[in-house]
């Protein structure tokens, strides 16, 4: 089955975030970066990292999912989904070396 690509926009809860979390939240955003790594090793993600925007940090993903309900299921299941919202934009293409 041909994949689908989608560029996942993380936003946080407040512009400074990034700066100034809880340790109840640092835990969680922990846990968050295990989750998109074992997706990143498994195949699922092309890239992810936090985006340091003058304006206000925030996270930046592009998936590789069958379709859109998988893509559902892998933000459903983030544990920073909740502290953090999404947004999703499916791509056109994706061009690798």
């Amino acid at each position: 089955m041909e994949k689908k690509f989608y560029v996942l926009h993380l936003l946080p809860p407040r512009p400074t975030f990034a700066y100034d979390m809880s340790e109840q939240e640092r835990a969680i955003m922990q846990q968050h970066m295990v989750y998109w790594k074992e997706l990143m090793d498994k195949g699922s993600v092309i890239v992810y990292g936090p985006v340091m925007d003058p304006k206000g940090p925030y996270g930046l993903g592009v998936v590789a999912v069958s379709d859109e309900d998988e893509l559902k299921n892998l933000i459903a299941n983030d544990p920073a989904n909740g502290l953090n919202r999404y947004e999703s934009l499916p791509m056109r293409a994706i061009i690798k070396n």
